[in-house]
């Protein structure tokens, strides 16, 4: 059982506001004593007692009482299925500490303390973690493999386990290294993006807008057949890309 409580105001008149008239004598050296640092040595004052006229109201005293409710059943998280959530008011959270926060300056990190902050994560209950960006190197490889085989695998008594996430260009070699690390998780997911705003496009990709979406298509349905049930898509530089064509 919890113990909530509320607050009852009782007008009961324990307590008194007073209203002050201090001579001007007194109010000066009053200020004198009151303006010095606590840690200041402050020398006596002879202070004559000031004129007080008080007109005493009665002041209502807040009082608690307490009472004792049943502790609310906590909510449970709706069961996993990718691209798509039964409860509405749920929100899923996806981080990616582990891979887009790697990048920022000085935030390099070993495959164990990748591996520490995605236990941290775990404990957090966060429902996504994107672990890392597998082609980039040999370590990032790794360090996702690992995480996808100890996190990954690691089912709480609620039943929870988070997905592992791989990040991948919408190429095949960096689909395929994607899956290779995170297929040893229960849970896992291939993330693929490809740029769309109009000077990725022409200066970057020197590709249409056409072709692009066609590399969209093929590249997720491509991680779909190597047995990837969970796949996200993301258009690089979105903020600066035609709404429409989004």
């Amino acid at each position: 059982m919890a113990t909530v409580c509320s607050h009852h105001i009782s007008a009961t008149p324990t307590a008194i506001s007073s209203s002050v008239t201090i001579s001007k004598s007194s109010q000066s050296q009053l200020l004198s004593r009151s303006h010095l640092p606590n840690h200041y040595t402050r020398p006596h004052f002879p202070i004559s007692t000031p004129n007080l006229h008080t007109t005493s109201k009665p002041h209502p005293i807040p009082r608690i009482l307490c009472s004792q409710n049943p502790i609310p059943s906590p909510i449970r998280r709706p069961e996993y299925v990718p691209n798509r959530i039964s409860d509405p008011n749920y929100v899923r959270i996806f981080d990616t500490t582990l891979r887009d926060g790697e990048q920022s300056p000085g935030a390099s990190l070993t495959s164990k303390e990748k591996l520490d902050i995605a236990r941290q994560l775990a404990k957090l209950g966060v429902d996504i973690i994107e672990a890392g960006f597998p082609a980039a190197s040999k370590d990032d490889f790794e360090a996702v493999k690992m995480i996808a085989k100890e996190v990954g695998n690691f089912v709480d008594e609620d039943g929870y386990v988070p997905v592992i996430c791989g990040l991948s260009r919408c190429n095949e070699k960096d689909i395929k290294t994607a899956w290779e690390a995170v297929k040893y998780a229960k849970r896992p997911r291939i993330h693929t993006f490809i740029a769309t705003s109009p000077i990725h496009m022409e200066h970057k990709l020197r590709k249409t807008k056409e072709q692009v979406i066609e590399i969209a298509r093929s590249m997720v349905s491509y991680a779909r057949s190597l047995g990837c049930e969970d796949v996200e898509f993301s258009p690089e530089d979105a903020g600066r890309s035609e709404k429409e064509f989004l």
